[in-house]
């Protein structure tokens, strides 16, 4: 029986939710940069990332159309769990090397990672080290992205080790 193009799977829907969730951690990494800087409120930052930046808005189309509640909720979410996040963040850094001494844009994607791992079940834990890598690597050209991948595979491997071997979930989650 010869297949018609209704059985046929779309992977392109697929692969465009996991843009808008790659647009969206990327969105979240900037806006709580923003916040570190700045001090305006999670509240605010969303709102001005939402107005301004996501859904096609950027002046520069330097986001990809984001989905705006996963934008919100790392956002929100990492803001209110910042402190465990960086009690966290600071047991895997080195003595030499404490969460402040890092550059605000490195926590900052460290930090959004962390709730991922902590918050996010659903996405397995290589999928959430990837996405922040990439990230990293699109910020940083030196050593920072290798100090991302590092400390990310130290936490979730104490956080969730089942997401380190799931092999099958990985692409359908991004």
């Amino acid at each position: 029986m010869a297949e018609t193009k209704s059985d046929q799977p779309k992977p392109a829907k697929a692969s465009e939710s996991g843009r808008k969730r790659t647009a969206s951690r990327l969105a979240a990494v900037q806006a709580l940069y923003q916040i570190d800087l700045t001090g305006v409120s999670p509240a605010t930052a969303i709102i001005e990332f939402t107005r301004h930046n996501l859904g096609g808005n950027a002046p520069d189309e330097s986001f990809g159309e984001a989905d705006d509640q996963l934008f919100a909720e790392l956002v929100e979410g990492t803001a209110a769990r910042r402190e465990d996040i960086d009690r966290g963040l600071s047991s895997a850094l080195s003595a030499d090397w404490p969460l402040e001494r890092l550059e605000v844009i490195l926590r900052a994607i460290l930090r959004v990672a962390v709730y991922e791992l902590l918050a996010r079940p659903d996405v397995p834990a290589r999928v959430i080290i990837s996405e922040y890598l990439d990230i990293a690597h699109a910020f940083f050209a030196g050593k920072e992205p290798g100090l991302v991948n590092g400390v990310l595979d130290r936490l979730a491997r104490s956080i969730r080790t089942e997401g380190l071997r799931d092999d099958q979930a990985d692409s359908a989650a991004r």
